[in-house]
């Protein structure tokens, strides 16, 4: 853990120290689901898995949905303020010609697994092999604008944030009617998700990423679509053991790749902890409510904040927004603790204080 955490620090204290010693901007490309995506299934027609109608959006700048699953900011967009850069676009808004291109790019899509099956139901969605493959036209789209040897220096230098894992267990394993939940054990589908996922970050790795960090899974027994299957609404225990057995794998691979793979600064950022403490101690943190969504929209089935779901009084009172996904209240003291361990030098940091002002 401590190897990663240094890898951690050297990733993001380099990537800065570039960025002051020139003029250019740090450039982040972010690959991941509804926890990060910014837009990306908008521009999917058939796609179920959207959050492009009211109450989402309603605490972003002009309390509107963009897309986001959440009612404000997601940790993605917090991590890029608190790196002085903008929030990079989702890849579907962008025409070829745009320069945004060569300013990072958001590939995120809500659904998305690292499976191809994961997610079928929703029809449309950008899985993980997808998302690579519009890194890859992004690749061509920079050659042709900057060359050859300037493109590869590009994708060198800039910094890879990737979370995907969440919908390969709720809209893939933990579901009766899909097919991966019968036909593997719990060991077998782990071990089919992080050979596909070597597959996956070493053609990454062969496009040009190096500085890579890779979010693992928090405790998804503990969020309410999980809960409600519980006869108590306790977390449910079994699905977060596989969770951290999900994580400690990831993090093997990792280390594999960085051994394998010349120049690979390849980190596992653990956020399993901090989720676990926020949705344990809500209070300690400012809030009253971790167990339910503010949106009252639990269920085993759905779980989305549609039009005609009621609201809760106060937004800030509540960890989760919807039965998946956590509030923009939660996003914001989840990213200061992931920022705070991106940044500390030792492994044995205290936490951050946790911030009252909700």
């Amino acid at each position: 853990m401590m190897i990663l955490r240094l890898a951690l620090v050297a990733i993001i204290s380099s990537s800065v120290a570039a960025q002051s010693a020139s003029a250019t901007s740090l450039i982040t490309y972010i690959f991941g689901d509804s926890l990060t995506e910014v837009g990306n299934n908008n521009y999917l027609q058939y796609s179920l898995a959207r959050s492009d109608f009211p109450w989402y959006g309603i605490d972003f700048s002009g309390g509107q949905a963009t897309g986001r699953f959440t009612n404000g900011r997601t940790i993605g967009d917090i991590i890029s303020t608190k790196l002085g850069i903008p929030s990079p676009p989702p890849y579907l808004s962008l025409s070829r010609s745009d320069d945004a291109f060569l300013n990072g790019i958001n590939y995120a899509s809500g659904g998305a697994g690292i499976l191809n099956e994961t997610g079928l139901y929703f029809i449309q969605r950008l899985t993980f092999d997808d998302q690579i493959n519009c890194f890859k036209k992004t690749k061509d789209v920079i050659r042709a604008k900057i060359g050859d040897r300037a493109a590869n220096k590009h994708v060198n230098d800039a910094m890879y944030f990737i979370g995907l894992g969440s919908n390969d267990y709720v809209n893939n394993f933990l579901q009766p009617f899909m097919a991966d939940g019968q036909q593997y054990t719990h060991d077998e589908f782990v071990e089919l998700l992080t050979s596909t996922l070597d597959n996956q970050l070493t053609t990454i790795y062969k496009l040009g990423a190096r500085k890579v960090i890779f979010h693992g899974l928090g405790p998804l027994g503990c969020i309410p679509s999980q809960r409600v299957k519980s006869k108590t609404g306790m977390c449910l225990k079994r699905v977060n053991e596989w969770v951290m057995e999900f994580n400690t794998g990831t993090k093997k691979l990792l280390e594999d790749l960085n051994k394998r793979l010349p120049g690979a600064k390849f980190a596992f950022a653990d956020t399993y902890p901090a989720v676990l403490d926020l949705i344990d101690n809500p209070t300690r943190y400012g809030f009253k409510v971790a167990n339910t969504s503010c949106c009252n929209v639990d269920t085993s089935v759905g779980g989305l904040c549609l039009p005609n779901s009621k609201m809760c009084k106060n937004r800030k009172d509540f960890v989760f927004w919807d039965a998946f996904h956590p509030s923009d209240s939660a996003n914001q003291i989840l990213a200061d603790q992931l920022f705070s361990s991106l940044l500390s030098s030792s492994s044995h940091s205290p936490a951050p204080a946790p911030k009252n002002n909700h």
